[in-house]
């Protein structure tokens, strides 16, 4: 396969994005239109399962994003985009996603990848009642906020909070920032 050859050559016979040598494979970035190298990756066997969702995310296997969104190659890019996104709840994936510059197509390509996900459910509070974009809600317990210095008080109004990929997760302002909630220690407002 040619594709196959020019990514083994592009990578160096290593994992585009964690950069271990093992279990190699070319890996689509969806949605493609062609298997050409310049929308393949070429990714190990514990990229790719987590990728598909076959295996749980290990957080700490995806430290190495910090390094691989530096990457040439757009396809790369686009990946590790879409895997820091996936893990936004982190407080260094976060800032990431804050630092990573990419080409405008680059980034709606990134972004098409994420839209087209499907929604495992409804996003809903701890009482069951389905929450949407722009809500209010209140915290049924105090949480502690990671990478920040404070803690989320029990009774809080978090407005306007909006929903993210994860149904069980929901984004919102807590002391004038923008952080990840359980959805499950919330109630609708």
């Amino acid at each position: 396969m040619a594709t196959e050859q020019a990514l083994k050559n592009r990578s160096n016979n290593s994992c585009e994005l964690c950069t271990t040598s093992d279990n190699l494979v070319v890996y689509p970035v969806p949605p493609t239109s062609d298997l050409s190298a310049q929308q393949c990756i070429y990714i190990c066997s514990i990229c790719q399962s987590q990728i598909e969702g076959e295996a749980e995310l290990d957080i700490n296997h995806w430290r190495c994003l910090n390094d691989s969104m530096w990457n040439q190659e757009p396809a790369v890019q686009v990946m590790s985009y879409r895997m820091l996104h996936k893990l936004s709840a982190e407080s260094w994936a976060q800032d990431a996603l804050d630092m990573i510059y990419m080409e405008d197509a680059v980034k709606t390509w990134a972004e098409q990848g994420i839209a087209a996900e499907q929604r495992e459910g409804p996003t809903r509070d701890s009482n069951g009642a389905e929450l949407q974009d722009g809500d209010d809600v209140t915290l049924i317990k105090d949480l502690k906020v990671k990478g920040a210095n404070f803690t989320a008080k029990q009774g809080t109004l978090v407005r306007g909070i909006s929903l993210t990929d994860n149904p069980e997760h929901i984004e919102g302002k807590v002391n004038g920032t923008r952080i990840v909630l359980v959805a499950a220690y919330l109630k609708k407002a």
